[in-house]
């Protein structure tokens, strides 16, 4: 199947480039999504009219990324977890706590741009998390899990 991307996806392509893609990623994911169209003639006239809307539009994304992401390298955050003596948690820390913890914070982060490519956290310590903001903006968080008074 062959597509128009109608933004910069990682491992893919850039904006404007007519790719191939598996047909089920590209209806079920790709067009659903608005990151692209199908390559017929009248798509790709299309988009050659209005590609200097998406280049703008694409520009001002990538520059919103990079102002959060100044705001974030500034941060350390910090949970409090219910932990035994060893440091072990009662549970865990997964993307969903760290992204309201930096949100508490002050700076407005998705669970879906925190990235834990080992899986939960079960220890209590300090850590480096990427926040992925961006296919082009990507953040190292500190963050230090400590236990519960």
């Amino acid at each position: 199947m062959e597509v128009i991307l109608l933004d910069k996806i990682s491992n893919l392509g850039d904006l404007g480039q007519q790719v191939s893609v598996k047909p089920g990623y590209g209806r079920n994911y790709l067009i659903p999504q608005g990151k692209a169209v199908m390559a017929t003639a009248s798509n790709i006239a299309e988009f050659e009219s209005r590609r200097q809307e998406y280049m703008a539009k694409a520009t001002d994304s990538l520059n919103k990324a990079k102002g959060r992401a100044e705001s974030i390298e500034k941060l350390e955050v910090v949970i409090s977890a219910n932990a035994g003596d060893e440091g072990k948690l009662f549970g865990s820390v997964g993307t969903a706590d760290i992204a309201e913890a930096i949100t508490k914070a002050g700076v407005e982060v998705e669970k879906k741009e925190v990235r834990l490519p080992e899986g939960v956290i079960r220890q209590t310590g300090e850590y480096d998390i990427d926040v992925q903001l961006h296919s082009d903006v990507t953040i190292t968080v500190k963050l230090a899990i400590v236990p519960q008074a």
